[in-house]
């Protein structure tokens, strides 16, 4: 897809990956944002910078936003969604930890493939992303079991943050995360919609 102007993304989305985190699902949707310079098509590498240690694939719904929202309601939000796209939030646990905030961790270049958007019918309370890590599925989580649906995220983000045709929206992944070397293979799909395939490089 083409790149977005701005990347809206949602930790803690999800109460079992909350957990093996270590961390509560937040009271309120816990945001921050990746650069469009994250962005990577399908088939081209994730690099995986000598300093940073681990680093792990994190499969997630994106949702490409198709018209202007600033202070939307739910049903407002779920309407202005245009499109469904695979991404794969690629995320340096330790910069993580040390940083206290997550610009470096989550922000480094190729830390973001996208699929192609898919902009067949959908219903945002029925989507389900599958990773597949060398072949081997380890995480499956559907948009119903999210602690803040597609539409709430939206709105909430609405409050401070607006979004704009093309903007996307990262909605948390499930649990399952697992570090990636180099020479992996890292398959993420939105089941029926979108898939991104990567390679994992050395710098």
């Amino acid at each position: 897809m083409k790149t977005p102007g701005k990347i809206v993304c949602v930790g803690r989305n999800y109460l079992e990956h909350a957990k093996e985190m270590g961390n509560d699902v937040p009271k309120e949707p816990l945001l921050f944002l990746k650069p469009p310079s994250t962005v990577i098509a399908s088939g081209e590498a994730i690099e995986l910078p000598a300093d940073a240690g681990r680093i792990d694939f994190e499969g997630e719904i994106g949702v490409v936003i198709g018209t202007r929202l600033r202070k939307a309601t739910a049903a407002e939000c779920a309407a202005g969604v245009r499109g469904i796209v695979a991404a794969n939030d690629v995320s340096a646990r330790e910069w993580q930890k040390e940083d206290g905030q997550w610009a470096r961790a989550k922000g480094s270049d190729t830390f973001l493939p996208l699929g192609d958007e898919s902009n067949k019918p959908f219903d945002l309370a029925d989507l389900t992303v599958v990773t597949r890590h060398n072949g081997v599925e380890k995480q499956r989580g559907r948009s119903a079991d999210m602690a803040f649906s597609i539409p709430v995220l939206l709105e909430y983000v609405t409050r401070y943050i607006t979004l704009e045709p093309g903007d996307l929206v990262l909605t948390g992944t499930p649990a399952g995360v697992a570090q990636i070397f180099q020479g992996d293979m890292v398959e993420v799909e939105v089941l029926g919609h979108s898939i991104v395939r990567s390679t994992v490089a050395a710098l």
